[in-house]
């Protein structure tokens, strides 16, 4: 069979779960991440691996580690579904050599994705995408991504498990004065949409005057009555319907 030939969009691939995105393209693209960082002198580092709420997110993202691991590279993967932002500001923490996250972002339910972000925590350039996408190319070429099993390369020191939360929140909370918003009395209602947003105003508005009522806070790959997981007019009915019978004073999604 001719490999798939990947190819990253706006900021990664994209593709329909068990059609073009298996298990087989990602670890391709585990492969390619692996070489390009090793290429760039950036292996030393390590490699921050972060997932999301979508069908299988986590077991993708076991799969990436396995492969990242068994070129020596040290991977620091997530204890469970964040944001990608948690994961641009845990490469910076860590003073990773790049990341790779599982994310489609707001494709629909059917698709998952696969994105690479550079040391510096922003988008890959164009130049990037290019050397990451002839890596994976020589990887399909040269047959079987490496593999080291999850369990093994824990053992090895090679995969550690973290909670990327703390320093995420230490970080905005440097930005934004939170005990101020906490204290404030507002009347917040948040959609979360099914997605990594989930939990987030609680953990850091949580336990003050202001108020919080989440909505679609809970793990749901298909989100059910969108077409697409945006924060768009056509999927924030509910949203609006709840700020004005709950007398909020802002709907965020």
């Amino acid at each position: 069979m001719t490999p798939l030939t990947i190819r990253f969009g706006t900021d990664g691939w994209r593709a329909i779960i068990a059609d073009e995105y298996t298990f087989e393209n990602v670890r391709y693209c585990a492969e390619g991440v692996a070489r390009y960082v090793e290429k760039a002198g950036l292996a030393g580092r390590g490699l921050v691996i972060g997932y999301d709420t979508r069908f299988a997110s986590e077991d993708f993202a076991a799969a990436t580690a396995e492969v990242v691991a068994a070129h020596g590279i040290k991977v620091y993967i997530f204890d469970s579904a964040a944001a990608t932002p948690v994961a641009c500001h845990a490469i910076l923490d860590k003073l990773a050599g790049g990341a790779a996250v599982i994310t489609a972002s707001h494709n629909p339910g059917s698709y998952n994705g696969f994105k690479y972000k550079p040391e510096y925590a922003g988008s890959a350039p164009p130049e990037v995408v290019e050397e990451l996408e002839a890596e994976i190319d020589a990887g399909q070429r040269d047959g079987e991504p490496k593999r080291l099993t999850f369990a093994a390369a824990i053992a090895e020191g090679l995969i550690e498990v973290f909670n990327p939360r703390p320093a995420y929140d230490r970080h905005v909370a440097g930005l934004v004065d939170l005990a101020f918003i906490r204290d404030a009395g507002l009347n917040i209602v948040f959609d979360a949409m099914h997605s990594t947003g989930a939990g987030v105003y609680q953990r850091l508005l949580g336990g003050g005057a202001t108020r919080i009522l989440e909505l679609r806070g809970d793990r749901n790959p298909a989100f059910p009555g969108m077409v697409s997981p945006e924060p768009i007019a056509r999927n924030l009915t509910g949203l609006a319907e709840a700020v004005v019978n709950g007398g909020a004073g802002i709907g965020l999604a």
